[in-house]
């Protein structure tokens, strides 16, 4: 079992393999993080936070600066490839911080209108708009952070275990 693990790691190792794994896995540690800061705050463990957006870091930032570095350690920082992931990730942070957040404080506004409209008639009250969309500037530049750490984490202990 050991040698098949290894030899998988040795499959994904400096290819397009290792770059999803590390943005996925980029992904996956900031959901993680999400969920262990709302059962902090809320002093309740709630398992659909896992797979919510919104909230603090951005696991959209994180998975996709986790690929463009990953992409730039493997092909270098200065390869077409990296560029092109570079600019992917640049477009998804705008966006979390930027349209996303914006409809976040849309949808709280109509709610609340909702709300005050309906409140004599709840039958017409019962669903509500997701709030949590988009991400403040902070959240963003925290996913995006996490994304490096883990790529470049990865990375190196990929060439520890398969070379040392």
């Amino acid at each position: 079992m050991k040698e098949y693990f290894f030899q998988f790691l040795r499959s994904v190792e400096g290819n397009g393999y290792e770059a999803l794994l590390a943005a996925g896995i980029s992904n996956l540690i900031a959901q993680w993080i999400k969920t262990a800061i709302v059962a902090f705050r809320k002093k309740k463990f709630n398992l659909s936070i896992l797979f919510s957006t919104g909230g603090m870091p951005s696991s959209h930032s994180s998975t996709v600066v986790g690929l463009a570095t990953s992409v730039g350690l493997i092909e270098g920082f200065s390869s077409s490839s990296f560029a092109i992931a570079a600019c992917f990730a640049t477009i998804v942070m705008y966006d979390a911080a930027g349209v996303r957040r914006a409809a976040s404080r849309q949808a709280v506004v109509l709610n609340q209108i909702i709300q005050n409209l309906f409140q004599n008639h709840p039958e017409m009250n019962k669903g509500k708009l997701k709030e949590l969309l988009g991400h403040s500037p902070t959240e963003v530049i925290a996913g995006a952070g996490l994304g490096i750490v883990v790529s470049i984490a990865f990375r190196y202990w990929l060439n520890d275990v398969l070379h040392h």
